[in-house]
């Protein structure tokens, strides 16, 4: 019989490790190396201090070892806090930020080393955690969930590099729980109808039912959304609440509308327990509330019974056509619509080695229903990204995939909008720009209140010259989401350029340098610059141009007219000309 020599014992172990240090050293080493050395001493006091200890910090990453599950997840909390603290003080392109994966497992002891499977597990999960953010291990959750005054978000379970089976992995929603986030704008009501779907809460015994819960938000969001006598705020941001204990005044006052609706799911086994009601936030009147018990393979028609049920309860008239819309079932098929939702949880998170996986799981929806057109689309927006991104073998493959996809979608199906959202895209790319503008219609005739919708026609009607009308559409799209991506201002901004309204375009690009910031997207500030550069040109303000200009290459040294022009799409080459001939005014050639 063998003689196991090693000790071992059971620990939480965290990996930490910077976003981006390669480039960080490659820009400046000297100072890199005095951040990390700052910053390493910083983590290693916080873990310290929650009765942890570091076992391992080589290059960029550490790694530590606790007693506790709790103290290890608190510890990780507090250093994202304070790093956030220090990087303010930094320029966006300087700042060193954090991953951090916190996994419970065995490890094996050797001096003031660990090594095992544990420590692995904690450094695949680091890797998929957001920057600035920290995720954990279905081990540690069990360990934690009913211990912290922080919400916990379930991304499903994530394939890994080196790990046979997937992990369930949990985002630590780092913002207390009460905590509502803030607009700087007051909005005022719609002159119609106006509503906020917020997340259905999960209180089914196990946490994994999310993506089933978020599935039935989405399905009753898309159904009224179809309804254009109704105001709907758009699922991104109704999802901004999603884990926060908030009242509907709050709810209501954030996003400028008279109505909430909020449930309840509780699915076990074969059948479904859904409560909702539908309250009058500005006099805290409750005007339907209803509870289903249902057999699961009944879903169906609870979802769009639950969505006729609000219509009528906001006095809603439908016309025949669109009656006929708000009941199209795109699947009756439970299994297929379960896996496009567990498809659809993974695509959400962005991840570019997930789009294969998100493929897998579409293909097999479709395995189900092969007359089921959204894991279609779901499909063919991975392979446009892949396209987009060059994060495939081939683009002209990638794209011609997502194309042909798209075909395939609209063929079972030509009234879900997001066949036409992504129709116009690719239309655009191939400066086919009365089919792209057609397209961007469609989507809109389907998805009045579908804000996606309405970007990609402000992006379409931007390229094709109508300025104004863009301009429009990307105020609507703003309005439907309140918490909107940072892209949005950027189309904005161009649209105030292209119409003389120089000032406001910078401002607006300020604007979009400070939210890209906030939200992480540093790689898209090069283009915030590019349009301050620009627009000071216009205004006669050629150093403020010239130094916007050497950010734009601070941030993206690769950028050039020759760039500029391949990811451009104007129908009036006057356009591009106008952009370019201020850009080489501007000091960039």
């Amino acid at each position: 019989m063998a003689v196991d020599w090693f000790k071992r014992r059971l620990s939480a172990i965290l990996s930490a490790d910077a976003k981006d240090y390669s480039r960080l050293m490659s820009d400046d080493e000297e100072h890199t190396v005095s951040l990390i050395t700052a910053y390493r001493q910083c983590i290693a006091e916080l873990i310290c201090k929650h009765r942890g200890k570091v076992v391992d910090s080589p290059g960029d990453n550490i790694l530590a070892e606790f007693g506790s599950a709790l103290n290890a997840v608190l510890s990780a909390v507090e250093i994202q806090a304070d790093l956030k603290k220090r990087n303010e003080d930094l320029p966006a392109n300087r700042r060193m930020i954090f991953r951090i994966g916190i996994n419970l497992g065995e490890v094996i002891v050797e001096g003031d080393r660990i090594y095992g499977d544990g420590v692995n597990i904690a450094a695949r999960i680091e890797s998929l955690a957001d920057p600035g953010g920290v995720c954990i291990s279905r081990s540690i959750y069990e360990q934690i969930k009913n211990k912290l005054d922080l919400g916990l978000e379930y991304l499903g379970e994530q394939a890994a590099k080196n790990i046979a089976d997937p992990l369930k992995i949990y985002r630590v929603l780092i913002d207390p729980i009460a905590e509502v986030p803030k607009l700087s704008k007051k909005l005022r009501l719609p002159d119609k109808p106006s509503i906020v779907v917020l997340p259905f809460e999960n209180i089914s015994a196990d946490p994994e039912q999310d993506f089933f819960c978020d599935g039935i938000t989405e399905e009753i969001i898309t159904g009224l959304a179809a309804v254009p006598q109704l105001f709907v705020i758009a699922r991104n941001s109704s999802f901004t609440f999603k884990g926060k204990h908030v009242k509907v005044q709050q709810v209501s006052k954030e996003f400028g509308v008279k109505y909430v609706l909020e449930g309840s799911v509780r699915k076990s086994s074969s059948r479904v327990r859904i409560t909702a009601q539908l309250i009058d936030a500005i006099t805290g009147n409750h005007l339907w509330a209803e509870r289903y018990d249902r057999e699961l393979h009944d879903i169906f028609a609870l979802q769009d019974e639950i969505t006729m049920k609000i219509v009528t309860a906001l006095q809603v008239k439908l016309t025949v056509g669109e009656q006929a819309r708000l009941w199209t079932r795109r699947t009756d098929n439970l299994d297929a619509y379960l896996k496009y939702l567990t498809a659809r949880s993974r695509f959400g998170h962005g991840k570019l080695d997930n789009y294969a996986l998100v493929r897998r799981i579409a293909e097999e929806s479709v395995e189900l229903d092969k007359e089921y057109s959204v894991p279609y689309v779901l499909m063919a927006w991975t392979h446009y990204y892949d396209a987009k991104q060059g994060s495939s073998e081939s683009r002209e493959k990638s794209f011609e995939k997502a194309k042909l996809l798209v075909q395939k979608a609209q063929e079972l199906d030509d009234l879900y909008p997001d066949t036409h959202i992504l129709r116009g895209f690719i239309h655009l790319y191939q400066k086919q720009f009365q089919e792209a503008i057609i397209a961007g219609k469609t989507a809109i005739s389907l998805g009045p209140n579908n804000a996606e919708a309405h970007v990609i026609m402000a992006h379409i009607l931007r390229f094709t010259g109508k300025f104004e009308e863009a301009t429009t559409m990307i105020q609507k799209a703003l309005r439907l989401q309140p918490y909107y991506p940072s892209f949005y201002l950027t189309e904005l901004g161009m649209c105030f350029y292209y119409t003389c309204r120089y000032r406001e375009a910078v401002e607006m690009a300020k604007e979009f340098l400070s939210m890209a910031e906030s939200q992480g997207d540093l790689e898209l500030l090069y283009f915030g610059h590019a349009l301050m550069a620009m627009s000071y040109i216009r205004l006669g303000m050629n150093e403020d141009a010239r130094l916007a200009a050497s950010r734009v290459l601070q941030y993206f040294p690769k950028y050039s007219l020759e760039w500029d022009r391949k990811a451009s799409f104007y129908q009036n080459p006057d356009h591009l000309k106008q952009q370019h001939d201020d850009l080489r005014q501007a000091g960039i050639t």
